[in-house]
């Protein structure tokens, strides 16, 4: 059993809680091991990591990397040379364009990513349909108390006592 500490709110986190943690902390060294792997930097393999979910056009890059159009255009030309990504026109707008993963960086995070993929399937699949939607309900919900630091909500005005809201399910 993990050794328990009360929180700043006085309250002794739950073993649920404390699991979470690991897991964010865990989620932290992978990718920075993975990174280092694959010859990439953090940011450049969080932007594979969003390219395989669905093309992104350079501001979005640079919006979900937090980081300037500048630095996302220097990230997207660095996997475009390597060949894990490539810009395509917009579908709907010509003047736009998209940045696409490729087979290569595909293949990249299958290559160093894997091994998780499959055993993170061979424990969803121990677990039952009703035990899967709690495990969904709270991994959602611990998402979004995630991006309710990450989001301030402008309209409490004092940002700095944590004073947030979630954008999900707004």
């Amino acid at each position: 059993m993990s050794e328990r500490r009360r929180s700043s709110s006085g309250r002794v986190p739950s073993e649920a809680t404390l699991a979470l943690r690991d897991l964010l902390e865990a989620g932290a060294r992978l990718r920075h091991v993975v990174s280092r792997r694959a010859g990439l930097s953090e940011t450049e393999m969080t932007a594979l990591d969003h390219l395989s979910r669905e093309p992104l056009g350079p501001a979005e890059v640079a919006r979900r990397l937090d980081v300037s159009t500048a630095a996302s255009t220097g990230i997207v030309d660095r996997l475009v040379e390597r060949g894990h990504a490539e810009r395509r026109p917009h579908a709907d707008d010509r003047r736009r364009v998209d940045v696409h993963l490729t087979d290569s960086g595909r293949a990249e995070i299958l290559d160093h990513l894997g091994p998780m993929f499959v055993e993170l399937a061979r424990l969803d699949e121990t677990l039952t349909t009703e035990e899967r939607a709690v495990v969904e309900r709270y991994l959602r919900g611990a998402t979004a108390a995630l991006d309710a630091v990450i989001t301030p909500d402008p309209a409490d005005g004092d940002t700095d006592r944590g004073k947030y809201r979630s954008r999900r399910g707004q």
